[in-house]
């Protein structure tokens, strides 16, 4: 108030009117009017002259101004597409993601990114290489995440970012990927120490060495590419029989007919025991053998189909119980006559149903499951089981792969199917 009651007097001593002031902003910064008994004095703010004019922008990708994929998943996942257009290995992979660490100081969007990363591995190859996830866990922002008190700790500090880094110790799960320590120290400094993704890494490293090697019959982590090589493995698994003798009667080949036409040859592989044999050779004539499958086997993503040569159950008139020999086995007898005293409330009422499904004599894996591929199986077993000749063999084939594969091709090329009688 001291400065407008100097710059009236001022006015007032030069003559001029009490009117309006009106003073540029280069001069001065305020304003003041006369048109009220009471003075006023209005200030008016400015931007810092020091303030830049525009501020630095970021470097972006292609296709990253649209609005409608902006911070999306879809985005994310063109990053990967864009740079690894040629060749999709595990150094292109890096080489996205050290481009995004680059882009931003902030990070931001480090949540969308990895996740479409884990998405993308398994295009580029690296699902089960353990520098890879540790890398995409250096992704995330340092010491931004951990609690600083109980409170955010009881309530699940950045929800959002803690089921992220769960998502990528839950991968490594599923591919048995064992995590090291510096996946603990990158933990650690993301999230801190009482964290659900700390926790979720205390529970791998217990339990993973423990079910390491709890599977008597493990799977190797790459399957054989030759169909003949992983027919060989499948019916080895099945039989589970160190005895058991792998037969290759056929080889897929090309064979040229006299009319000049290609006809491929499918491979047909068998094995058999030779209890299986002994089974045989004691089966009776007069009652038939059946072919039955095909029968799935999943081993990890791939499925395979196997066919089995078998027979219907033993009448109980004709079955033949021979006396087991107490020689055969010291340690582990076969048979034991003991009388064991019962309690007075023990209840011996209950009946337990043994199913009989009848003998396995053969099993056999072919890339055609028809009738005619099957016969040259059965041929072949007649080598070394010369009562094949005198079995009836009956064929109990459904639906394979193959067939369902042909029926849909004739429904989508044919709209109109002719009438059975007709055909």
């Amino acid at each position: 108030m001291k400065y407008s009651c100097c710059l009236l007097r001022l006015l007032a001593r030069s003559g001029r009117p009490a009117g309006v002031l009106l003073l540029s902003s280069s001069s001065s910064r305020f304003n003041v009017q006369h048109n009220n008994p009471q003075h006023q004095l209005l200030r008016h703010f400015y931007s810092s002259p020091a303030s830049p004019a525009r501020r630095p922008v970021p470097s972006r990708f292609i296709n990253e101004d649209d609005p409608k994929e902006k911070k999306s998943l879809v985005q994310r996942e063109d990053l990967f597409e864009q740079i690894a257009k040629e060749s999709k290995t595990k150094a292109t992979f890096n080489q996205v993601v050290d481009i995004f660490l680059k882009r931003d100081i902030r990070r931001r969007g480090h949540v969308e990114f990895i996740y479409a990363a884990l998405k993308k591995m398994p295009e580029f190859g690296v699902e089960r290489d353990l520098s890879v996830y540790n890398k995409l866990l250096d992704v995330f922002p340092k010491e931004v995440f951990v609690p600083r008190n109980f409170i955010q700790r009881m309530f699940n500090h950045y929800p959002r970012q803690q089921e992220c880094g769960v998502e990528v110790l839950e991968q490594m799960e599923n591919y048995g990927i064992l995590p090291d320590v510096e996946t603990k120290v990158l933990l650690i400094q993301i999230f801190g120490h009482k964290s659900h993704p700390i926790r979720k890494y205390q529970r791998l490293v217990y339990w993973f060495p423990k079910f390491k090697h709890a599977n008597p019959y493990p799977i190797p982590k790459q399957l054989p590419e030759d169909p003949v090589d992983l027919a060989r493995f499948s019916l080895t698994r099945i039989a589970n029989d160190l005895d058991a003798k792998v037969t290759i009667y056929q080889l897929p080949c090309t064979d040229v007919t006299e009319s000049g036409k290609e006809v491929k040859l499918p491979y047909i592989v068998g094995i058999q025991s030779p209890d299986q044999m002994e089974l045989l050779s004691k089966h009776n004539p007069k009652r038939p053998v059946f072919v039955e499958g095909p029968f799935p086997l999943w081993l990890k993503k791939t499925c395979v189909y196997y066919y089995i040569l078998r027979a219907d159950p033993t009448p109980p008139e004709e079955k033949i119980e021979e006396p087991y020999d107490p020689e055969r086995s010291f340690y582990y007898p076969l048979q034991l006559d003991l009388s064991l005293e019962c309690d007075l409330g023990d209840d011996e009422s209950f009946d337990v149903d043994d199913l009989d499904e009848g003998p396995v004599f053969a099993m056999c894996m072919s890339s055609q499951g028809d009738q005619a591929t099957l016969n040259q199986w059965i041929s072949g077993l007649q080598l070394n089981n010369p009562i094949l000749g005198q079995v009836p063999t009956l064929f109990r084939l459904e639906g394979g792969p193959q067939e369902l594969q042909g029926a849909a091709a004739n429904e989508s090329g044919h709209s109109h199917r002719p009438h059975p009688e007709t055909q």
